[in-house]
Protein backbone atom coordinates (compact mmCIF):
# COMPACT_ATOMS: atom_id res chain seq x y z
CA UNK A 1 0.00 0.00 0.00
CA UNK A 2 1.24 3.40 -1.11
CA UNK A 3 0.18 6.84 -0.04
CA UNK A 4 -0.20 9.78 -2.01
CA UNK A 5 -0.97 13.40 -1.61
CA UNK A 6 -4.19 15.16 -2.24
CA UNK A 7 -2.32 18.00 -3.64
CA UNK A 8 -0.43 15.97 -6.22
CA UNK A 9 3.25 15.63 -4.96
CA UNK A 10 4.90 12.50 -7.27
CA UNK A 11 6.23 11.04 -4.23
CA UNK A 12 4.33 7.87 -2.95
CA UNK A 13 4.91 6.57 0.90
CA UNK A 14 4.46 3.59 3.05
CA UNK A 15 3.02 3.89 5.82
CA UNK A 16 5.52 4.29 8.60
CA UNK A 17 6.71 6.73 6.62
CA UNK A 18 3.95 9.13 7.11
CA UNK A 19 3.16 7.71 10.41
CA UNK A 20 5.61 10.53 12.14
CA UNK A 21 4.63 13.03 9.85
CA UNK A 22 1.19 15.40 9.36
CA UNK A 23 0.99 16.99 5.87
CA UNK A 24 2.22 15.90 2.89
CA UNK A 25 5.89 18.18 1.42
CA UNK A 26 3.22 20.26 -1.01
CA UNK A 27 0.68 20.63 2.53
CA UNK A 28 -1.79 18.36 0.95
CA UNK A 29 -3.07 15.65 3.24
CA UNK A 30 -2.72 12.01 3.28
CA UNK A 31 -4.54 9.08 1.30
CA UNK A 32 -4.31 5.77 0.00
CA UNK A 33 -4.05 5.42 -3.77
CA UNK A 34 -6.65 3.21 -3.31
CA UNK A 35 -9.22 2.01 -0.78
CA UNK A 36 -9.43 -1.80 0.12
CA UNK A 37 -12.52 -3.43 -0.72
CA UNK A 38 -14.40 -5.71 1.68
CA UNK A 39 -17.09 -8.13 0.37
CA UNK A 40 -19.95 -9.90 1.98
CA UNK A 41 -17.75 -12.95 2.35
CA UNK A 42 -15.33 -11.18 4.42
CA UNK A 43 -17.79 -9.32 6.34
CA UNK A 44 -19.50 -12.05 7.37
CA UNK A 45 -15.90 -13.64 8.72
CA UNK A 46 -15.36 -10.22 10.90
CA UNK A 47 -18.63 -10.29 12.49
CA UNK A 48 -16.83 -12.70 15.50
CA UNK A 49 -13.79 -10.97 15.93
CA UNK A 50 -13.18 -9.70 19.27
CA UNK A 51 -12.51 -5.44 18.59
CA UNK A 52 -8.75 -5.70 18.75
CA UNK A 53 -8.83 -8.44 16.26
CA UNK A 54 -11.24 -6.56 13.91
CA UNK A 55 -8.52 -3.90 14.23
CA UNK A 56 -5.79 -5.74 13.24
CA UNK A 57 -7.48 -7.03 10.27
CA UNK A 58 -8.72 -3.69 9.02
CA UNK A 59 -5.23 -2.21 9.47
CA UNK A 60 -3.43 -5.20 8.00
CA UNK A 61 -5.29 -3.76 4.54
CA UNK A 62 -3.76 -0.44 4.86
CA UNK A 63 -0.18 -1.20 6.96
CA UNK A 64 2.08 -3.60 5.26
CA UNK A 65 5.58 -2.49 6.65
CA UNK A 66 4.79 -3.70 10.17
CA UNK A 67 5.40 -7.58 10.60
CA UNK A 68 1.94 -8.97 11.21
CA UNK A 69 2.79 -10.18 14.59
CA UNK A 70 3.71 -6.61 16.05
CA UNK A 71 0.88 -5.42 14.54
CA UNK A 72 -1.48 -7.65 16.12
CA UNK A 73 0.64 -7.33 19.47
CA UNK A 74 0.07 -3.20 19.01
CA UNK A 75 -3.86 -4.04 18.73
CA UNK A 76 -4.15 -6.40 21.49
CA UNK A 77 -2.39 -3.98 23.92
CA UNK A 78 -4.42 -0.88 23.22
CA UNK A 79 -7.87 -2.45 22.90
CA UNK A 80 -8.48 -3.87 26.44
CA UNK A 81 -11.56 -3.86 28.76
CA UNK A 82 -8.82 -2.66 31.42
CA UNK A 83 -8.32 0.53 29.35
CA UNK A 84 -11.88 1.09 27.56
CA UNK A 85 -13.99 -0.26 30.24
CA UNK A 86 -15.90 -3.46 28.40
CA UNK A 87 -14.91 -6.12 26.20
CA UNK A 88 -17.24 -4.81 23.54
CA UNK A 89 -14.83 -1.84 23.77
CA UNK A 90 -17.85 0.09 21.83
CA UNK A 91 -20.79 -1.00 22.91
CA UNK A 92 -24.33 -0.18 21.19
CA UNK A 93 -27.22 0.49 22.75
CA UNK A 94 -30.52 1.17 21.15
CA UNK A 95 -31.89 3.94 22.21
CA UNK A 96 -35.17 4.26 20.77
CA UNK A 97 -37.17 2.34 17.48
CA UNK A 98 -34.36 2.36 15.00
CA UNK A 99 -31.75 4.76 16.69
CA UNK A 100 -28.67 3.99 18.62
CA UNK A 101 -26.43 5.38 20.10
CA UNK A 102 -22.28 3.55 19.73
CA UNK A 103 -20.26 4.32 23.44
CA UNK A 104 -16.78 6.02 22.01
CA UNK A 105 -16.05 7.40 25.47
CA UNK A 106 -14.93 4.97 27.77
CA UNK A 107 -11.16 5.13 27.74
CA UNK A 108 -9.01 7.12 29.68
CA UNK A 109 -10.04 10.80 28.94
CA UNK A 110 -13.28 9.97 28.31
CA UNK A 111 -13.67 11.17 24.69
CA UNK A 112 -13.99 9.45 21.45
CA UNK A 113 -10.68 10.56 20.68
CA UNK A 114 -9.18 8.18 22.74
CA UNK A 115 -10.10 5.32 20.58
CA UNK A 116 -7.46 6.66 18.18
CA UNK A 117 -5.09 8.06 20.49
CA UNK A 118 -4.18 4.92 22.44
CA UNK A 119 -3.29 3.14 19.10
CA UNK A 120 -1.19 6.29 18.18
CA UNK A 121 0.75 6.13 21.18
CA UNK A 122 1.54 2.53 20.67
CA UNK A 123 2.52 2.83 16.89
CA UNK A 124 4.77 5.63 17.56
CA UNK A 125 6.44 3.88 20.84
CA UNK A 126 7.03 1.22 18.30
CA UNK A 127 8.36 2.44 15.25
CA UNK A 128 10.67 5.02 16.80
CA UNK A 129 11.91 2.03 19.33
CA UNK A 130 12.23 0.53 15.82
CA UNK A 131 14.11 3.52 14.41
CA UNK A 132 16.04 5.09 17.57
CA UNK A 133 14.74 8.26 16.80
CA UNK A 134 12.75 10.62 18.93
CA UNK A 135 9.50 12.72 17.79
CA UNK A 136 8.16 16.00 19.04
CA UNK A 137 4.62 15.92 18.25
CA UNK A 138 2.72 18.70 17.80
CA UNK A 139 -0.84 19.29 18.17
CA UNK A 140 -3.89 21.72 18.05
CA UNK A 141 -7.12 21.42 20.12
CA UNK A 142 -10.62 23.22 20.56
CA UNK A 143 -10.78 19.76 24.10
CA UNK A 144 -10.64 16.06 23.43
CA UNK A 145 -7.71 15.36 21.26
CA UNK A 146 -5.17 17.25 23.74
CA UNK A 147 -6.29 15.29 26.69
CA UNK A 148 -6.36 12.03 24.33
CA UNK A 149 -3.23 12.70 23.28
CA UNK A 150 -1.25 13.82 26.22
CA UNK A 151 -2.87 10.62 28.56
CA UNK A 152 -1.88 8.42 25.10
CA UNK A 153 2.27 9.79 25.21
CA UNK A 154 2.95 10.72 28.84
CA UNK A 155 5.89 8.59 29.94
CA UNK A 156 6.19 7.16 26.31
CA UNK A 157 10.21 6.83 25.13
CA UNK A 158 11.54 9.58 22.71
CA UNK A 159 8.12 11.33 22.23
CA UNK A 160 7.72 15.05 23.64
CA UNK A 161 3.88 16.59 23.00
CA UNK A 162 3.81 20.16 22.54
CA UNK A 163 -0.22 21.02 22.18
CA UNK A 164 -1.73 24.23 21.52
CA UNK A 165 -5.22 24.89 22.75
CA UNK A 166 -7.34 28.10 22.93
CA UNK A 167 -6.67 30.01 26.07
CA UNK A 168 -9.94 30.05 27.39
CA UNK A 169 -12.03 28.31 25.52
CA UNK A 170 -12.14 24.93 27.08
CA UNK A 171 -14.45 23.54 29.54
CA UNK A 172 -13.02 23.45 32.81
CA UNK A 173 -12.53 20.23 33.31
CA UNK A 174 -11.07 19.89 29.58
CA UNK A 175 -8.74 22.36 30.59
CA UNK A 176 -7.68 20.56 33.92
CA UNK A 177 -7.11 17.13 32.67
CA UNK A 178 -4.60 18.40 30.27
CA UNK A 179 -2.80 21.39 31.96
CA UNK A 180 -2.76 19.27 35.33
CA UNK A 181 -0.40 16.29 33.89
CA UNK A 182 3.08 17.36 35.30
CA UNK A 183 4.86 14.66 32.77
CA UNK A 184 8.11 16.45 32.04
CA UNK A 185 6.96 15.23 28.24
CA UNK A 186 4.07 16.77 28.01
CA UNK A 187 4.08 20.63 27.45
CA UNK A 188 0.86 22.89 26.85
CA UNK A 189 0.59 25.81 25.44
CA UNK A 190 -2.49 27.79 25.03
CA UNK A 191 -3.14 29.82 22.15
CA UNK A 192 -4.38 33.57 22.85
CA UNK A 193 -6.99 33.16 20.28
CA UNK A 194 -9.81 29.88 18.76
CA UNK A 195 -8.69 26.79 17.63
CA UNK A 196 -8.38 28.04 13.89
CA UNK A 197 -5.76 30.24 14.84
CA UNK A 198 -3.94 26.74 16.58
CA UNK A 199 -4.81 24.69 13.84
CA UNK A 200 -3.44 27.07 11.55
CA UNK A 201 0.03 27.30 13.65
CA UNK A 202 0.43 23.50 13.52
CA UNK A 203 -0.19 23.39 9.85
CA UNK A 204 2.63 26.58 9.19
CA UNK A 205 5.31 24.39 11.34
CA UNK A 206 4.53 21.27 9.10
CA UNK A 207 4.64 23.35 6.30
CA UNK A 208 8.39 25.17 7.23
CA UNK A 209 10.38 21.63 5.79
CA UNK A 210 13.40 22.85 7.66
CA UNK A 211 12.11 23.39 10.69
CA UNK A 212 10.15 20.23 10.76
CA UNK A 213 13.00 18.06 10.15
CA UNK A 214 15.79 20.23 12.37
CA UNK A 215 13.27 19.25 15.37
CA UNK A 216 11.63 15.94 14.25
CA UNK A 217 8.21 17.35 14.20
CA UNK A 218 5.24 15.35 13.91
CA UNK A 219 1.02 15.54 14.79
CA UNK A 220 -1.64 13.70 16.55
CA UNK A 221 -4.50 15.40 14.73
CA UNK A 222 -6.65 14.16 12.33
CA UNK A 223 -4.20 15.10 9.30
CA UNK A 224 -2.11 12.39 10.74
CA UNK A 225 -3.72 9.25 8.28
CA UNK A 226 -2.66 6.63 11.22
CA UNK A 227 -5.35 8.23 14.09
CA UNK A 228 -7.93 8.61 10.84
CA UNK A 229 -7.50 4.67 10.01
CA UNK A 230 -8.33 3.75 13.44
CA UNK A 231 -11.51 5.44 13.80
CA UNK A 232 -12.58 3.56 10.29
CA UNK A 233 -12.94 0.29 12.78
CA UNK A 234 -15.68 1.76 15.26
CA UNK A 235 -17.45 2.24 11.97
CA UNK A 236 -17.17 -1.85 11.21
CA UNK A 237 -17.67 -2.67 14.97
CA UNK A 238 -21.23 -0.09 15.03
CA UNK A 239 -22.42 -2.15 11.90
CA UNK A 240 -21.88 -5.34 12.63
CA UNK A 241 -23.55 -4.94 16.67
CA UNK A 242 -26.50 -2.49 14.42
CA UNK A 243 -27.32 -5.64 12.20
CA UNK A 244 -26.68 -8.74 14.13
CA UNK A 245 -26.54 -11.62 11.23
CA UNK A 246 -28.08 -9.13 8.60
CA UNK A 247 -26.38 -7.24 5.91
CA UNK A 248 -28.45 -4.43 5.25
CA UNK A 249 -27.64 -0.64 5.53
CA UNK A 250 -26.79 1.33 8.48
CA UNK A 251 -26.51 5.33 8.67
CA UNK A 252 -24.44 6.62 10.78
CA UNK A 253 -24.73 10.57 12.35
CA UNK A 254 -21.27 12.40 13.60
CA UNK A 255 -21.27 15.40 16.00
CA UNK A 256 -19.04 16.73 13.28
CA UNK A 257 -16.08 20.32 13.37
CA UNK A 258 -12.65 19.22 11.95
CA UNK A 259 -14.30 16.55 9.79
CA UNK A 260 -11.99 13.73 11.14
CA UNK A 261 -14.18 11.06 12.64
CA UNK A 262 -16.79 11.45 9.61
CA UNK A 263 -14.24 11.41 7.22
CA UNK A 264 -13.66 7.67 8.85
CA UNK A 265 -16.88 6.95 8.08
CA UNK A 266 -16.46 8.17 4.36
CA UNK A 267 -13.48 5.95 4.03
CA UNK A 268 -15.26 2.88 5.64
CA UNK A 269 -18.29 4.12 3.34
CA UNK A 270 -15.50 3.43 0.23
CA UNK A 271 -14.36 0.09 1.59
CA UNK A 272 -17.68 -1.05 1.06
CA UNK A 273 -19.19 -1.20 4.17
CA UNK A 274 -23.41 -0.88 3.85
CA UNK A 275 -23.59 2.70 4.93
CA UNK A 276 -26.64 4.42 3.60
CA UNK A 277 -26.05 8.22 4.71
CA UNK A 278 -23.53 9.71 6.81
CA UNK A 279 -25.28 13.00 8.61
CA UNK A 280 -22.81 15.21 9.76
CA UNK A 281 -24.21 17.42 12.63
CA UNK A 282 -22.75 20.81 13.02
CA UNK A 283 -23.33 23.33 15.71
CA UNK A 284 -23.65 26.98 15.30
CA UNK A 285 -20.14 27.02 13.81
CA UNK A 286 -22.02 25.68 11.01
CA UNK A 287 -19.15 25.91 8.12
CA UNK A 288 -20.11 22.01 6.84
CA UNK A 289 -23.59 21.93 6.99
CA UNK A 290 -23.36 25.02 5.05
CA UNK A 291 -21.11 23.24 2.29
CA UNK A 292 -23.48 20.42 1.91
CA UNK A 293 -26.98 22.18 1.88
CA UNK A 294 -25.41 24.65 -0.47
CA UNK A 295 -21.63 24.15 -2.40
CA UNK A 296 -20.11 26.87 -1.05
CA UNK A 297 -17.51 26.09 1.54
CA UNK A 298 -16.94 29.24 3.73
CA UNK A 299 -14.50 29.50 6.43
CA UNK A 300 -15.32 31.98 9.17
CA UNK A 301 -13.01 34.48 10.81
CA UNK A 302 -11.73 34.25 14.27
CA UNK A 303 -14.65 37.16 15.30
CA UNK A 304 -17.06 35.37 13.49
CA UNK A 305 -16.31 31.62 15.19
CA UNK A 306 -18.97 31.45 18.11
CA UNK A 307 -18.05 30.18 21.67
CA UNK A 308 -20.85 27.45 22.00
CA UNK A 309 -22.01 25.11 24.61
CA UNK A 310 -20.62 21.51 22.36
CA UNK A 311 -16.80 23.51 22.28
CA UNK A 312 -15.30 20.79 20.55
CA UNK A 313 -17.08 21.87 17.02
CA UNK A 314 -16.02 25.16 17.49
CA UNK A 315 -14.23 25.21 14.85
CA UNK A 316 -14.87 27.67 11.05
CA UNK A 317 -12.14 25.48 9.00
CA UNK A 318 -12.21 21.61 8.93
CA UNK A 319 -8.55 20.45 8.25
CA UNK A 320 -10.04 16.96 7.26
CA UNK A 321 -12.55 18.40 4.45
CA UNK A 322 -9.61 18.27 1.94
CA UNK A 323 -9.68 14.29 2.01
CA UNK A 324 -12.95 14.05 1.07
CA UNK A 325 -13.26 16.65 -1.20
CA UNK A 326 -10.31 14.96 -3.40
CA UNK A 327 -12.82 12.10 -3.63
CA UNK A 328 -15.43 14.38 -4.57
CA UNK A 329 -13.48 16.23 -7.75
CA UNK A 330 -12.76 12.54 -8.83
CA UNK A 331 -9.44 12.59 -7.07
CA UNK A 332 -8.03 15.49 -9.31
CA UNK A 333 -5.06 16.88 -7.13
CA UNK A 334 -4.85 19.83 -9.72
CA UNK A 335 -8.42 20.89 -8.55
CA UNK A 336 -7.85 20.08 -5.24
CA UNK A 337 -4.97 22.23 -5.24
CA UNK A 338 -6.45 25.03 -7.16
CA UNK A 339 -9.52 25.16 -4.29
CA UNK A 340 -7.63 24.92 -1.62
CA UNK A 341 -4.67 27.10 -2.01
CA UNK A 342 -6.05 28.92 -5.25
CA UNK A 343 -9.73 30.33 -3.90
CA UNK A 344 -9.72 29.14 -0.20
CA UNK A 345 -6.27 30.78 0.27
CA UNK A 346 -6.53 34.13 -0.30
CA UNK A 347 -10.55 34.18 -0.73
CA UNK A 348 -11.47 32.08 2.21
CA UNK A 349 -14.29 30.18 0.32
CA UNK A 350 -14.91 28.09 -2.45
CA UNK A 351 -17.31 27.27 -4.36
CA UNK A 352 -19.18 23.88 -6.28
CA UNK A 353 -22.64 24.78 -6.30
CA UNK A 354 -22.32 24.78 -10.04
CA UNK A 355 -19.87 22.23 -10.23
CA UNK A 356 -21.31 18.52 -11.34
CA UNK A 357 -19.15 17.18 -8.47
CA UNK A 358 -21.10 18.71 -6.03
CA UNK A 359 -24.43 16.43 -6.68
CA UNK A 360 -22.37 13.27 -5.95
CA UNK A 361 -21.60 14.72 -2.11
CA UNK A 362 -25.43 13.63 -1.03
CA UNK A 363 -26.01 10.95 -4.62
CA UNK A 364 -23.04 8.92 -4.28
CA UNK A 365 -21.10 9.69 -1.01
CA UNK A 366 -23.91 9.47 0.85
CA UNK A 367 -23.73 12.66 3.11
CA UNK A 368 -26.05 14.75 4.60
CA UNK A 369 -26.44 17.36 7.33
CA UNK A 370 -28.05 19.53 10.07
CA UNK A 371 -27.19 22.31 12.37
CA UNK A 372 -28.34 22.41 16.37
CA UNK A 373 -28.50 26.06 18.72
CA UNK A 374 -27.87 25.96 22.40
CA UNK A 375 -31.53 25.72 22.97
CA UNK A 376 -31.75 22.81 20.78
CA UNK A 377 -28.81 20.74 22.86
CA UNK A 378 -30.65 21.93 26.07
CA UNK A 379 -33.99 20.29 24.71
CA UNK A 380 -32.54 16.93 23.49
CA UNK A 381 -30.43 16.35 27.14
CA UNK A 382 -33.61 17.04 28.45
CA UNK A 383 -35.77 14.74 26.56
CA UNK A 384 -32.87 12.19 26.23
CA UNK A 385 -32.84 11.39 30.18
CA UNK A 386 -36.40 12.06 30.89
CA UNK A 387 -37.90 9.39 28.49
CA UNK A 388 -34.63 7.00 28.48
CA UNK A 389 -32.70 7.72 31.43
CA UNK A 390 -29.68 8.30 29.43
CA UNK A 391 -27.69 11.48 30.18
CA UNK A 392 -25.44 12.55 27.09
CA UNK A 393 -23.06 15.05 26.67
CA UNK A 394 -23.98 18.46 24.21
CA UNK A 395 -21.89 17.25 21.18
CA UNK A 396 -23.86 14.21 21.42
CA UNK A 397 -27.13 15.87 22.11
CA UNK A 398 -26.47 17.56 18.22
CA UNK A 399 -25.69 14.59 16.96
CA UNK A 400 -28.81 12.90 18.07
CA UNK A 401 -30.82 15.93 17.08
CA UNK A 402 -29.41 15.18 13.69
CA UNK A 403 -30.07 11.86 13.10
CA UNK A 404 -33.83 12.07 14.21
CA UNK A 405 -34.01 14.39 10.84
CA UNK A 406 -32.46 12.00 8.68
CA UNK A 407 -34.00 8.90 9.72
CA UNK A 408 -35.32 6.06 6.63
CA UNK A 409 -37.62 3.61 7.61
CA UNK A 410 -35.60 0.07 7.72
CA UNK A 411 -32.38 1.67 8.32
CA UNK A 412 -30.56 1.38 11.74
CA UNK A 413 -29.06 5.03 12.52
CA UNK A 414 -26.43 4.79 14.64
CA UNK A 415 -25.25 8.22 16.87
CA UNK A 416 -21.75 8.38 17.29
CA UNK A 417 -20.91 9.63 21.33
CA UNK A 418 -18.49 12.18 21.71
CA UNK A 419 -17.92 12.50 25.14
CA UNK A 420 -19.14 11.67 28.82
CA UNK A 421 -21.39 14.35 30.55
CA UNK A 422 -18.82 15.36 33.04
CA UNK A 423 -16.62 17.04 30.60
CA UNK A 424 -19.50 20.13 29.58
CA UNK A 425 -21.01 19.58 33.25
CA UNK A 426 -21.97 23.29 33.42
CA UNK A 427 -24.50 22.81 30.31
CA UNK A 428 -25.96 19.27 32.13
CA UNK A 429 -26.81 21.55 35.06
CA UNK A 430 -28.40 24.10 32.70
CA UNK A 431 -30.32 21.76 31.58
CA UNK A 432 -31.54 19.15 34.40
CA UNK A 433 -30.50 20.94 37.95
CA UNK A 434 -27.99 18.65 38.34
CA UNK A 435 -24.33 17.82 37.94
CA UNK A 436 -23.47 14.32 35.45
CA UNK A 437 -21.88 11.49 37.71
CA UNK A 438 -18.13 11.84 37.81
CA UNK A 439 -15.37 8.82 37.88
CA UNK A 440 -13.77 8.45 41.17
CA UNK A 441 -10.21 9.15 39.43
CA UNK A 442 -11.10 12.61 38.31
CA UNK A 443 -12.34 13.76 41.62
CA UNK A 444 -10.79 17.14 42.80
CA UNK A 445 -8.68 17.86 39.40
CA UNK A 446 -9.68 21.17 38.92
CA UNK A 447 -7.93 22.31 41.94
CA UNK A 448 -4.92 20.58 40.95
CA UNK A 449 -1.67 22.05 40.15
CA UNK A 450 -1.39 23.22 36.87
CA UNK A 451 1.51 23.40 33.73
CA UNK A 452 0.82 25.79 31.28
CA UNK A 453 2.26 28.40 28.78
CA UNK A 454 0.26 31.22 27.65
CA UNK A 455 1.48 32.34 23.92
CA UNK A 456 0.72 34.74 21.12
CA UNK A 457 -1.16 33.39 18.24
CA UNK A 458 1.66 33.84 16.61
CA UNK A 459 3.76 30.82 14.65
CA UNK A 460 7.36 32.17 15.61
CA UNK A 461 6.32 32.60 19.18
CA UNK A 462 5.44 28.52 18.85
CA UNK A 463 8.90 27.53 17.30
CA UNK A 464 10.64 29.40 19.54
CA UNK A 465 9.35 27.50 22.32
CA UNK A 466 9.89 24.19 20.79
CA UNK A 467 13.61 24.78 19.83
CA UNK A 468 13.97 25.92 23.39
CA UNK A 469 13.13 22.89 25.12
CA UNK A 470 14.64 20.44 22.12
CA UNK A 471 17.77 21.62 22.69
Amino acid sequence: MRYLSTRGHPERRRFCEILLEGLAPDGGLYLPERYPQVDAATLANWRKLSYHELAFELLSLYIDDIPAADLKAICAKTYTAEVFGTAEIVPLRELEDGVYLEALSNGPTLAFKDMAMQLLGNLFEYELGRRGEELNILGATSGDTGSAAEYAMRGKQGVRVFMTSPDGRMSPFQQAQMFSLQDPNIHNLAVAGVFDDCQDIVKAVSNDLDFKRKYRIGTVNSINWARLLAQVVYYFAGYFQATGSNDRQVSFTVPSGNFGNVCAGHVARMMGLPIRTLVVATNENDVLDEFFRTGVYRVRSAADTHETSSPSMDISKASNFERFVFDLVGRDAVKTRALFEGDLGPKGRFDLSDDPAFSQATDRFGFASSRSTHADRLATIRDTDRRFATLIDTHTADGLKAAREHLSPGVPMVVLETALPIKFAETIVEALGRSPDRPARFNGIEALPRRVVKLPADVGAVKAYIAQHCD
